[in-house]
């Protein structure tokens, strides 16, 4: 991966962090953020060493950024990105690992065409702020 798309600085992770928003499938958690000066798409690649020892967290990092390499073309310019990895990748072969990354990608909007943060069906939870809830039907049954 190209020097220019890659997050570096501690403090590019940390507001990212902060300030950017965030989803997540089973096997990966995408944060990101819009860039102050739009350009190219920028990315940071995390595995905890809860995964394993340098040898093992390397890999996952190395074949996730091959994943986005490839798949740049697809992905929106003016946003900081961070992939995280958790533990259920560890099982995973690269071709499980390329369509769980781009499913997380393409949930959050991060791919062309989508709106970062809308996922693909509209707004982020339930409307009017009533997540978790379920409408319910009137029944023409009395109460007691």
């Amino acid at each position: 991966m190209q020097r220019k798309l890659r997050l570096r600085k501690r403090e590019d992770f940390g507001r990212v962090y902060r300030q950017g928003r965030s989803f997540a499938n089973s096997q990966f958690v995408v944060y990101w953020r819009k860039q102050t000066n739009p350009g190219c798409f920028r990315l940071g690649v995390s595995a905890s060493s809860k995964l394993g020892g340098a040898v093992v967290r390397n890999k996952l990092r190395r074949r996730v950024k091959e994943i986005i390499r490839l798949n740049a073309a697809k992905l929106q310019d003016e946003y900081d990105l961070i992939l995280i990895v958790r533990k259920p990748a560890l099982a995973m072969n690269y071709q499980q690992m390329e369509g769980s990354v781009l499913h997380v990608l393409r949930k959050a909007g991060l791919l062309k065409g989508g709106t970062p943060g809308q996922g693909p069906g509209g707004a982020v939870g339930k409307p009017g702020g009533q997540r978790g809830s379920v409408a319910r039907k009137p029944s023409n049954k009395p109460r007691k």
